[in-house]
């Protein structure tokens, strides 16, 4: 998939989350709902955005404890939705989409958080991802 696709499906996947995290519906109503919103959508952005945001809630507890543990000072309900669903995406990402390289994962990350979020949300989207990035395996992170 071109990276042109795979930023406008982290974007679609970011949207989604924000509007399930806002409705607290369930999650194939939810996804329905979204995309009627936004057709015609590309079905290979569509697909993507899809596994991410059904990856984000089938790893949800453990992503949220990551994010958590590594946060100093800010509990994940204290967050901004925005910011909240830009971490939740990119740890799904870092953790469990082994494709997509650590820093891109970032780099777009702090890119929604720039776009979406408030003027602190890239910074602060950039400090907690670093420091979850420092815990992956070496390997994942591109080096060695």
């Amino acid at each position: 998939m071109s990276s042109g696709r795979r930023t406008k499906a982290r974007e679609r996947a970011l949207q989604a989350l924000y509007q399930i995290d806002v409705a607290s519906t369930d999650l194939d109503e939810a996804l329905s709902r979204f995309w009627k919103s936004f057709e015609p959508v590309e079905r290979e952005v569509m697909a993507m955005a899809e596994e991410m945001v059904r990856g984000v809630a089938r790893h949800r507890r453990a992503i949220d404890d990551a994010i958590e543990a590594v946060s100093e000072n800010w509990r994940l309900d204290r967050m901004a939705r925005v910011d909240r669903n830009i971490l939740r995406l990119a740890t799904f990402e870092l953790a469990h989409q082994s494709a997509a390289p650590v820093n891109v994962v970032i780099d777009e990350a702090i890119e929604l958080g720039k776009k979406y979020g408030s003027e602190s949300s890239g910074a602060f989207v950039n400090g907690v991802l670093d420091r979850l990035a420092a815990g992956l395996p070496p390997k994942r992170r591109g080096e060695g």
